[in-house]
């Protein structure tokens, strides 16, 4: 086959043929060994072993793969180096269903398998991001379930000293909410706990936003004007969700710093831009929740690679996250790794999904107690 016929099939968006899929390959995993641009002869040196081709031949092939846009040259005496849509490629059409190695497996067992390891949601959840950040050596993110769709399973009311009310809710799988309100008039702690045992009563196993709907209508109704224990519940309750974060969930990030001493954030205005993402909560949140809903990965794992992110900032980044689901109603979270374009795909891939299957499995035992 001719260069130019080759180069014409990649340009032309169709799949590479095996020749070029080997070649693309070869670049990646030299480029994910080392960080450097790899040249044509450390691929001639692994295809002379296997395939037989020439270096000559191995040269027309990564210049074909650089004109369609696979791999580029940073600089004119460089090897290459691959592209988002090379490793889009390489992620769709070369890393497949990825395996779990036994030792990855033994490891995450270890620390998410023992005795009371989902006693305490926000520790199990830093637990996870740091066990995800040591896994891949970048930086693991995990964010819990949404309140909004969040069963509640308790609330209580405690008057305190300066006349403000603490509000504590709890929601599945026992993430606890602790908020101050004021509601401009005394009430008893009696009057509270009252009213804390009329809301358990009517509102618990529904999510926020069914109890946001029954509060407006109960405060359009008639009885909440006449009767105390309805008007309290209304007026607390009403209090207890304007505002706020309440509907997002938590963020933990483990890790940031591993990224430093990785070449492709060498540039400090760069890092200094990935680092403000990682630090802005709601950002992340919707970084993540993009990446869920492309659904570009296998299975439940999402792969967002490069220039596939809207945010500059996370342009040179590669993103691997999968759901985790928390109780019979699927309320789901997210977690994931962020790193370098060059991340270990295949690998990560198989963490990341078999953490989320482990971290379901937690928390199902865990408010199966509650």
């Amino acid at each position: 086959m001719s260069t130019r016929s080759h180069s014409s099939r990649i340009t032309s968006e169709r799949l590479p043929d095996a020749r070029a899929q080997f070649v693309l390959t070869e670049i990646i995993r030299e480029h994910q060994r080392t960080g450097e641009p790899v040249g044509s002869r450390a691929v001639a040196e692994r295809c002379a072993r296997g395939a037989g081709w020439s270096a000559p031949t191995i040269r027309n092939v990564m210049a074909a793969l650089e004109e369609a846009g696979f791999v580029e040259q940073p600089h004119t005496s460089a090897g290459r180096v691959p592209t988002d849509k090379g490793y889009r490629y390489y992620v769709d059409h070369v890393v497949g269903a990825a395996r779990l190695s036994k030792n990855d497996a033994e490891t995450i067992d270890t620390l998410l398998g023992g005795a009371g390891a989902g006693a305490n949601p926000s520790r199990l959840m830093e637990r996870v991001s740091r066990l995800l950040s040591g896994l891949s050596e970048n930086v693991g993110i995990v964010v819990s379930p949404s309140l909004t769709e969040s069963p509640l399973q308790h609330v209580e009311f405690v008057a305190l000293a300066d006349g403000g009310i603490l509000v504590v809710m709890i929601f599945a799988p026992n993430i606890v909410q602790n908020r101050i309100v004021r509601v401009g008039e005394t009430l008893t702690q009696d009057e509270l706990d009252r009213t804390a045992r009329y809301l358990n009563a009517e509102f618990t196993g529904k999510s926020l936003t069914a109890i946001r709907a029954e509060i407006v209508r109960l405060m359009r109704a008639e009885k909440a004007l006449y009767d105390r224990l309805v008007r309290n519940a209304v007026l607390l309750f009403d209090r207890s969700l304007e505002g706020g974060d309440s509907g997002e969930g938590d963020v933990y990030v483990d890790g940031a710093s591993s990224i430093l001493d990785k070449p492709e954030f060498a540039d400090s205005e760069r890092m200094r831009e990935l680092f403000h993402t990682l630090e802005a909560k709601s950002r992340l949140v919707q970084i993540l929740s993009e990446c869920i809903a492309a659904g570009r990965g296998a299975g439940q794992v999402r792969v967002h690679i490069g220039r596939e992110f809207a945010a500059p900032s996370m342009q040179s980044c590669a993103l691997i996250t999968a759901p985790y689901r928390v109780g019979a109603g699927g309320v789901a979270g997210t977690l994931g790794v962020v790193g370098p374009m060059r991340i270990e795909y295949a690998r990560l891939m198989a963490i990341v999904n078999y953490v989320a299957l482990r971290m379901e499995s937690v928390l199902r035992e865990e408010t199966a107690l509650v």
